[in-house]
């Protein structure tokens, strides 16, 4: 009878072999040292059973399961048992965490999620930031989470708190956690010398240069902006100067009037930008008329310009409205995007603040969610690359979200067999490993119950 999985003993080296271990074939780069006929001819989800050899924390060879040359070093045995990489959690806002005691959102809306999210950043101090930050990167890396791409409030009166904030964190965890930034603020305020100032700093600090984009036209989302098409122009030119990729976030918003989104894959053309833009939300796109949307989807295209959707996120705020019930599911049109080769990748987006009251920075909980909210299943084979391959493309991390030879062995083990089953169970026991089997623990809620923190009130 095989070993239970909690019975399993890792070994306490650096050097040693993962044997048997079934691994999504999305997942894997190459060179390896096996072929996708190896696979078991009965399986359709497309995994592949495999022996991991590590050498000194990184990954050795990738060799056909049982047909890897005897060695000294000691060895686990998984039976069949599930790795994945580490995730990359490609859109959050670690800035905000934890707030949501301290400034809750009234009616759970987003028009009043931005009320109180102003509100809050007066009460965001270094210490304050540092505090929640961390508290964010740590939950998500005990998850299994080795890189996060976090947008900051960038509003003059912020941007000299947070981004030395995010520095400190970014320097801290360098090693384990690859830490990106992305400015965030009304993309009109590109319109003066902040701009600027702004592209500067986000240069200086090795980030991404980003906004909120809004319509042109009159919708839900906020006043038109007759000049989109000349801010995107000066944050295009902002960003080729200074050599920086884009982050946007678009179209957050049920209201099919709001169609910034082509506007965006039209600057990435005139700008030449392709590879170098991505797009969060894209909400509206899936309530316009369907050749609109196909359109704008062309374009993106075309443009070569990313798209992360955040499920959870979306499906909490879109469509809300007191005492009654949504009708539709806030997520953009993922399945026809990468079908034109777009792509797109899921993030966790929010964590237990005023667009998000739950949440644990968990990219296993956001991914098992994603497969029932955006019907990622049948098949699922191809699945979790919205988790690994296609946001480290995004955030350009080329050794992160997959498991490469030459690349470090940040590796998740499961207590599960097939990709039904990572699904179906919460996973709370499964294996992070760092180099060899990682101790990391979720941080404890006490943490943040300090009376200073709770109010807001730290120097």
């Amino acid at each position: 009878m095989p070993s239970r999985f909690s019975d399993l003993v890792w070994p306490d080296t650096a050097s040693y072999r993962i044997a048997n271990a079934r691994i999504p074939l999305c997942f894997v780069a190459a060179p390896h040292g096996f072929a996708p006929q190896d696979r078991e001819p009965d399986r359709e989800d497309g995994t592949a059973l495999i022996d991991i050899l590590i050498d000194n924390g990184r990954i050795e060879r990738l060799i056909s399961a049982g047909t890897s040359p005897a060695d000294e070093r000691p060895s686990v045995d998984l039976n069949g048992r599930q790795v994945w990489p580490m995730l990359v959690d490609a859109h959050t806002h670690l800035d905000r965490g934890h707030t949501v005691v301290r400034s809750p959102n009234a009616s759970g809306t987003f028009k009043d999620a931005v009320l109180a999210t102003a509100a809050d950043r007066k009460k965001w101090t270094h210490e304050d930031l540092l505090t929640r930050m961390s508290f964010g990167i740590r939950s998500a890396y005990a998850h299994g989470v080795s890189a996060i791409r976090t947008h900051l409030d960038s509003v003059p009166e912020q941007a000299q708190r947070s981004w030395p904030a995010f520095r400190e964190m970014r320097e801290e965890w360098k090693g384990h956690v690859a830490l990106q930034a992305v400015s965030l603020l009304p993309i009109d305020l590109f319109r003066g010398d902040w701009g600027d100032q702004l592209a500067k700093l986000v240069a200086e600090s090795g980030g991404v240069l980003g906004a909120v984009t809004r319509a042109a036209a009159q919708s839900s989302h906020g006043a038109p902006l007759d000049d989109l098409d000349s801010l995107l122009d000066r944050l295009f030119g902002l960003a080729a100067r200074y050599d920086l990729d884009i982050d946007l976030h678009v179209d957050e918003t049920n209201d099919p009037r709001s169609a910034a989104l082509p506007y965006v894959a039209r600057a990435a053309l005139r700008h030449n930008y392709r590879d170098r833009v991505t797009c969060g939300h894209c909400c509206s796109l899936a309530v316009q008329p369907d050749d609109e949307a196909d359109r704008t989807m062309d374009l993106l295209a075309q443009a070569g310009v990313n798209v992360i959707t955040l499920p959870t996120v979306n499906l909490y705020l879109q469509d809300r409205g007191g005492g009654r019930t949504p009708r539709w599911r806030g997520v953009t049109l993922v399945h026809e995007m990468r079908k034109r080769g777009v792509t797109v990748a899921a993030a966790g987006d929010n964590c237990r603040d005023c667009f998000y009251a739950y949440g644990d920075h968990d990219m296993i909980d956001t991914f098992r969610q994603a497969v029932r909210i955006l019907h990622l299943d049948h098949p699922l084979a191809e699945a979790p690359a919205l988790v690994g391959p296609a946001p480290a493309r995004i955030a350009r991390l080329t050794e992160q979200g997959r498991i490469a030879v030459g690349a470090p062995a940040r590796l998740i083990a499961f207590n599960a067999r097939t990709l039904n089953e990572v699904v179906s169970r919460h996973q709370a026991d499964r294996v992070v490993i760092d180099g060899k089997r990682s101790q990391a623990r979720v941080p404890d809620y006490s943490e943040l119950w300090d009376d200073a923190l709770v109010s807001g009130t730290q120097a």
